[in-house]
């Protein structure tokens, strides 16, 4: 069994479609972005601690780098620790990217009663696949039956009535109400005693700081000049979408989508393949920075091979309009 999320597990390459420089004179590669940007376009990883909501971690996070937007991609309760990325600025918006990506957590099941380890395991394992959730009484919405995936569920380690696993989910999964349902069908019953975020979408473990450490990272910057740290803690934005499907467009293409007008195959560069109808892409320049999200109208393959048409229905744009327009142009208009 593979403990990836189903976007780890897709296989794409980059299909060209007409190849193409860019203008070193318009935007920039996120990583060479001055610091002050990278704060207004940057997303960090932390490491949520036991306590506090994730809306009042957000809330920290304004405060302690002085900006007045933030948000944070999927709610955890304040006794759940772990993967808890949030955007910064202008990027606040990105953390749409995440709400709908696969998630891992590492939680400790407490049985009410001794159950034999093969009949656990066969249990657990019964829930790999599609399962009904009923959301809990104390949720954000509707509380109506509704169809979640576990793509994998792995126990690691057995302790008496504490089992330790590894689950990854569809997003919107109550990891506390499959512990209980697995519970239920054991007929032993159930409860969470640990729960630990461990991905959410292209975040994982690898790259989490702490509140402290972003608090260090500012001082240094601010007060010593010292920007090392704070650029490790902070990463581009274009890090959230590095899950989805990417379609890049020439420089000349640039600005029209930075007023939201839809992509058009002919302004298309190069695609990611087996992008399907309707698949949420991330709209890129040639210097990998994010310009938009949408939703593909056609196929990679219609992409490359049509000389019209609209590609991806823009929804939401996140470069600022004249980013990629000449001094001449600017006047003009």
């Amino acid at each position: 069994m593979s403990n990836l999320l189903p976007f780890e597990q897709t296989q794409r390459k980059v299909l060209i479609r007409k190849e193409a420089e860019t203008n070193t004179n318009f935007g920039c590669i996120p990583e060479e972005r001055k610091t002050e940007e990278v704060i207004t376009y940057g997303i960090v990883n932390i490491d949520k601690p036991k306590g506090p909501t994730s809306h009042q971690v957000s809330d920290y996070v304004q405060k302690i780098l002085h900006i007045s937007k933030s948000g944070h991609s999927g709610t955890l309760d304040p006794a759940v620790t772990g993967v808890l990325p949030i955007a910064l600025g202008n990027a606040t918006r990105i953390v749409e990217a995440l709400l709908k990506a696969g998630k891992e957590y590492v939680a400790i099941m407490h049985l009410h009663k001794d159950v034999e380890e093969a009949k656990l395991r066969k249990t657990c394992d019964s829930f790999i696949g599609k399962i009904q959730q009923m959301p809990p009484i104390k949720s954000a919405v509707k509380r109506q039956l509704r169809t979640r995936a576990v793509y994998y569920l792995e126990i690691m380690e057995i302790d008496g009535k504490d089992v330790l696993f590894r689950v990854g989910t569809q997003a919107g999964t109550y990891i506390r109400k499959l512990i209980h349902d697995i519970g239920k069908k054991l007929g032993t019953g159930a409860h969470m005693a640990e729960l630990r975020r461990t991905k959410a979408g292209p975040f994982g473990e690898s790259m989490l700081f702490t509140l402290q450490d972003l608090t260090d990272a500012y001082y240094y910057w601010k007060e010593e000049g010292n920007e090392k740290f704070i650029r490790k803690v902070i990463q581009p934005m274009e890090n959230a979408v590095t899950h989805l499907p990417k379609v890049w467009v020439f420089d000349t293409t640039v600005d029209s989508l930075c007023h939201g007008i839809d992509l058009k195959i002919p302004g298309i560069s190069k695609i990611d393949s087996n992008i399907e109808k309707d698949n949420n892409v991330a709209i890129m320049t040639l210097k990998n920075e994010l310009i938009a999200l949408g939703s593909a109208i056609a196929a990679s393959e219609q992409m490359v091979k049509e000389q019209r048409g609209i590609a991806v229905k823009t929804h939401k744009v996140f470069m600022k309009p004249d980013t990629y327009k000449t001094k001449k142009e600017k006047i003009l208009t």
